[in-house]
């Protein structure tokens, strides 16, 4: 094993004051980390561009192309090399003057990417949180031969690889969705199709979930329960539920059931995913609506991807504080909200075909995650 530190020279970056307007929109790209992708970067990268009186006066520096740059604050532990010269902002710490003919710069990427959970845990700030450059320079690198390196990141680049590719597959997936919705319903804000149009109160019921309990996790009748971060799009996160108590009374009015739609009232609203029992018993807390569905009229399934349209094309946009998302959704608004409802038997088809998509969504993300799982496996194996 060898320090970090041992083997390289650490350059700290700098931001040109906005103030001065001679320092910007030059030649020089720079960047934050928001361009650290773990891979390499370019001009094309750039955040801003600045002068070379912006180098000879202030704290930004020239980092010489093909260097390692790491985000210390503001995504600690992020990784890049830069293919050119560039600069950066003092978010980033960059290791310059690496002796090639023994350190494959790629493989010491992934060793600092493998490290990243430790090097959020020693993040520090009262606001803006970030490690120290010594943080950084006491990390223990492996040892090895440079051909081992090689092997190595040829390895982990393959696993990298193949969760782009399984990753780029359910985004595909989501997106031939997206245009079989269109497809069969047009679009479902301006409603061109004439489709029946609702009143959300008319079609669907929705309450909002119970307030959290001071004593969370505490109680003899302690319960696995949805927050508004569980939601995502069309899937649950539930590793890890938090717990509260749910009395008899709170069981039977907050317990989730089979085509219940769970809708965020706050952070991204509208987003929602409908709940298919995926552990028993579930309820769920106060930044949630819960919407039961008339589905004689509207199935859950629509409804969903009916939230999605409208947050993607400004559908709420009379919603008072509407902009790209709405910043609120309280119970009152929802109800008001007007719904283009198709026939239900074209529903029916729409979800018929989700669930042949869904087959082939699970499938490669079980791949994704046997992947993931097995980039872990060989961090730990590689790295420690």
């Amino acid at each position: 094993m060898t320090k970090l530190g041992d083997i390289c020279t650490f350059q700290s970056g700098g931001t040109p004051s906005k103030a001065n307007k001679k320092y910007y929109g030059g030649c020089i790209p720079w960047i934050t980390t928001v361009a650290l992708n773990s891979s390499m970067i370019n001009e094309s990268n750039s955040v801003e561009w600045i002068t070379k009186q912006a180098i000879e006066e202030s704290a930004a520096k020239i980092v010489p192309a093909n260097s390692i740059m790491v985000g210390t604050r503001v995504g600690v532990g992020k990784v890049a090399i830069n293919t050119v010269p560039m600069s950066t902002s003092q978010d980033i710490v960059s290791l310059i003057e690496i002796d090639e003919d023994h350190w494959n710069k790629k493989y010491i990427c992934k060793f600092i990417l493998s490290k990243s959970n430790y090097l959020n845990s020693q993040a520090r700030g009262a606001t803006i949180k970030g490690i120290r450059i010594d943080t950084l320079a006491d990390l223990h690198l492996p040892k090895v031969t440079l051909d081992e390196q090689d092997k190595t990141v040829n390895v982990l680049d393959v696993v990298d690889n193949l969760i782009t590719l399984r990753k780029q597959q359910l985004v595909k997936l989501n997106e031939l969705v997206k245009a079989r919705f269109v497809e069969m319903f047009g679009d479902i804000t301006q409603n061109k199709k004439g489709w029946e149009q609702y009143t959300f109160s008319d079609i669907a019921t929705s309450r909002l979930g119970k307030m959290l309990d001071a004593k969370q996790q505490t109680g003899k009748y302690a319960y696995p329960y949805l927050a508004n971060f569980n939601v995502q799009w069309f899937r649950f996160e539930i590793e890890n539920l938090n717990k509260m108590d749910f009395n008899e009374a709170d069981r039977q009015e907050f317990e989730l059931r089979e085509g219940d739609l769970l809708v965020c009232e706050g952070g991204e609203i509208g987003r929602c995913a409908v709940w298919h029992n995926e552990i028993q018993p579930c309820y769920f807390q106060k930044a949630l609506h819960r919407v039961r569905c008339n589905q004689y009229i509207v199935l859950p399934d629509y409804m969903a991807w009916w939230f999605k349209y409208n947050c993607d094309h400004k559908g709420f946009a009379a919603i008072e504080g509407a902009k790209a998302t709405i910043a609120h959704l309280p119970g009152a608004k929802l109800k008001a909200l007007k719904v283009t409802v198709p026939p239900i038997e074209l529903q029916k088809q729409f979800v018929a075909f989700l669930k042949q998509i869904d087959k082939s969504k699970s499938a490669v993300q079980q791949s994704l995650d046997k992947l993931e799982t097995l980039k872990k496996a060989l961090m730990q194996k590689y790295f420690g």
